[in-house]
């Protein structure tokens, strides 16, 4: 993929830094774009980037790309910096050159600079892939920033009284003097509770928001004061009627489509093996189109259940490589591992990790990238599409059931304060004795983030369109889909890799969207199901049911049986190697109790699920502030 650097001005006024300044800040991506550097900067602008080759990887697909020039001005009509792909790629050239669009390379980044000149906003309605993109025209002097409707490639910003900033990573917006590096306290909460480093557009930084997914973003710079207006620009089907026969093989033939268009590639491509029911069918399909395909597994052998166990990712994708014959090779996080690259990725990345899974990726990413492959598949998508976590939907099943009849203590808790509850890492009460009083009082209980995540349950379920389970789903998809994304964006881009998600794919998303629950999970209690004699394969057989249908003659059994499994990696016996930061970090005594940090240092791996929030922000803030 591709990083992006930007400043706009407006008016008469001038950027904060000169193109020197903006180089140096954009090279601070150079991990997401290795293989070139260009700039363009015209008196309030400089639109800089940085290059991963991956379609044409000939000086013909540099960037910053150009419009044709207005003859008035002697200026380009626009001008693009984009990170992403098009998976319709060849469907939008045709369109385009009916109607008089000339191309001279075979990069997808062209396609997309046609498209804009040619339709302006409304092609990014047409616009099928991963991207995050920034579009500028000297006439109108208007900045357009987007980004694709799952939030698979990142785009931040911090729009200030004269000038618009914006970049693929946080950490070089503060390089320009208008920025100013503070927590924002709301959302440095929040994550204690979510692990999300992004919640609602807000981050853990005071005035630095992400474009959200599926939003596009247009920016008039032509007075003294940027007018930004927001609108949402991608549309999600309602429900249809089928059977369930038609339901799994539409399904099977839009992830069928959706792989054959992401093993597009000019560099080697490889794919993340779990051994689990996603990345075994994304293995699958590659495979019969790729031959030679690699497949890579991260994991940990030190403190992990018995090998061989169905939990065990080793293991079962060592398996299921030999059964599609791929050559398969694997990333070994130790102990020591863990506790090195932790601060590093954080240090690196400027934002607390999400989950531990953050370390394991980033190592497998290094190791294909080692061996050659730029590319890599991977199965995100799946479990919030089609309905893979089965306890959160048999907690919300039960909640809303309450709500149905009547529950005064259902009845009174908003659906969204049940979500964040459901998942977050420490009760309200918990949190009270966790945060420092002073920023405990400052926060009110918390009141933003419930806010916020009403506001996301809203959008979710169409303002009360969707309801229950159904609207449960849609805000999974929402929040965790986008943290799940972001975490292999950053993790894989770190070593140089580009991440795709086939599974996450707007068309098939826009398909599971409209398939009724019922087709994805089955809400009969897994108690009911032990008729069968075996729990483990009822219950992983209550999940996912149309996915699991649809490909039931190409995945072996012993997968399609397999449960769900956790995080790949004992985080909770690792985490306390790294809690000394508690207590040397000036910003983690600021913001924590005295009593938490002690019980976190004292007893770390008892208490995991504060010591991995807690460890994170104090890492973070230990970058930032001391």
């Amino acid at each position: 993929m591709c990083g992006l650097f930007g400043i706009a001005a407006t008016g008469t006024h001038r950027p904060s830094i000169d193109a020197d300044r903006a180089a140096q800040l954009r090279d601070q991506l150079v991990h997401r774009g290795p293989d070139g550097a260009g700039m363009w900067a015209h008196e309030n602008v400089i639109l800089a980037h940085r290059r991963l080759a991956v379609i044409d990887p000939t000086p013909a697909g540099a960037q910053p790309m150009f419009a044709k020039n207005d003859p008035a001005t002697g200026l380009p009509r626009g001008v693009l910096i984009y990170n992403g792909l098009l998976y319709n790629d060849s469907e939008l050239r045709h369109d385009l050159e009916r109607e008089g669009a000339h191309f001279t390379t075979q990069c997808d980044t062209e396609t997309v600079l046609r498209a804009l000149e040619h339709w302006g906003e409304d092609a990014l309605p047409r616009m099928r892939g991963m991207f995050a993109l920034a579009y500028y025209e000297p006439g109108p002097r208007r900045l357009i920033l987007a980004r694709d409707p799952l939030g698979i490639k990142p785009l931040y910003y911090h729009m200030g009284a004269h000038e618009m900033v914006f970049s693929s990573a946080i950490a070089p917006l503060f390089g320009c003097p208008t920025v100013p590096c503070v927590p924002f306290l709301p959302m440095v909460s929040a994550y204690l509770t979510t692990i999300r480093t992004v919640f609602g557009g807000w981050t853990l930084f005071d005035g630095i928001r992400a474009v959200q997914p599926g939003e596009v973003i247009s920016i008039d710079l032509s007075g003294e004061a940027p007018v930004m207006t927001a609108r949402d620009y991608a549309t999600w089907l309602t429900s249809t009627e089928m059977d369930e026969a038609e339901a799994g093989q539409r399904v099977r033939d839009a992830i069928t489509d959706s792989v054959q268009r992401h093993l597009r590639s000019d560099v080697p491509i490889c794919g993340l093996l779990s051994g689990g029911l996603d990345s075994t069918i994304i293995t699958a399909l590659a495979q019969q189109n790729h031959p030679n395909l690699r497949t890579y597994c991260a994991g940990a052998r030190e403190d992990v259940p018995e090998p061989g166990a169905l939990d065990d990712d080793l293991t079962c994708a060592q398996r299921v490589a030999g059964a599609f014959g791929t050559a398969h090779s694997e990333a070994i996080v130790t102990r020591e591992h863990f506790g090195e690259q932790w601060p590093l990725m954080i240090s690196a990345l400027g934002v607390p990790l999400s989950t531990p899974n953050e370390v394991a990726i980033h190592a497998v990413a290094e190791r294909l990238r080692a061996d050659g492959c730029v590319v890599t598949l991977s199965g995100e998508g799946a479990d919030e599409l089609f309905a893979g976590y089965e306890r959160s939907l048999d907690s919300a099943g039960e909640f809303y059931a309450r709500r149905a009849g009547g529950d005064d203590a259902a009845c009174a808790m908003h659906p969204a304060q049940f979500e964040v509850l459901a998942t977050g890492w420490m009760t309200q009460q918990v949190k009270s004795a966790v945060v420092s009083p002073r920023v405990w009082h400052e926060l009110n209980n918390d009141a933003w983030m419930y806010a916020t995540a009403q506001c996301e349950y809203d959008q979710a379920s169409q303002d009360g369109i969707a309801q229950g389970l159904q609207a449960h789903l849609r805000y999974t998809r929402r929040v965790n889909l986008q943290g799940l994304l972001q975490r292999l964006d950053t993790s894989t881009m770190l070593a140089g890799v580009e991440g795709r998600t086939p599974i996450a794919d707007f068309e098939v998303a826009k398909l599971a969207e409209a398939l009724p629950l019922s087709m994805k999970f089955d809400s009969t209690s897994a108690d009911e199901n032990e008729s069968s004699g075996a729990v483990a394969i009822a219950t992983a057989q209550r999940t996912k049911r149309v996915l699991r249908s649809a490909f039931a003659d190409v995945v072996p059994a012993h997968v399609l049986e397999r449960p769900k499994a956790s995080f790949p990696l004992p985080f909770e016996r690792w985490a306390g190697d790294c809690a000394a930061v508690l207590e040397r970090g000036a910003f983690a005594r600021e913001m924590f109790s005295a009593e938490a940090i002690a019980t976190v240092t004292t007893s770390p791996t008892e208490h995991w699920n504060l010591a991995w929030p807690m460890i994170n922000l104090a890492m973070w803030g230990e970058k930032w502030w001391g």
